[in-house]
């Protein structure tokens, strides 16, 4: 089960926002290649305010993703494309409801 989880909201920097967005989705190639990070979304809040909500099993694939590649390529990019550091809340998950790994769209979030 899904039990702990990360909040990172991001700010773009006046005129950067299509670059924040285009870092996000190239973001999800990273996600997919991190075993420990089964649930990863890259989200919008606004025109300028973007977040990235993940979802892990254990303490130790939550430590592994702060510590990956996709953590590593946010922070150096940060100064060139956020307003201000990233805000990394670290969630615990109470409950999901997820759709199930042979779902008709193609979904799968590996929630097994």
């Amino acid at each position: 089960m899904l039990s702990l989880g990360l909040f990172v909201r991001l700010e773009a920097k006046p005129g950067k926002e299509k670059e924040v967005a285009a870092f996000l989705k190239q973001g999800l190639q990273m996600a997919n290649q991190e075993p420990t990070t089964p649930l990863w979304f890259a989200l919008r809040l606004g025109p300028s305010t973007f977040g990235v909500f993940d979802a892990f099993h254990d303490e130790s694939g939550r430590q592994g993703h702060l510590n990956g590649p996709i953590a590593k390529a946010l922070m150096a990019q940060a100064p060139k494309l956020l307003a201000s550091p990233p805000s990394i809340e670290r969630t615990e998950i109470l409950g999901a409801k997820v759709p199930p790994a042979d779902d008709s769209v193609g979904f799968s979030c590996g929630l097994s």
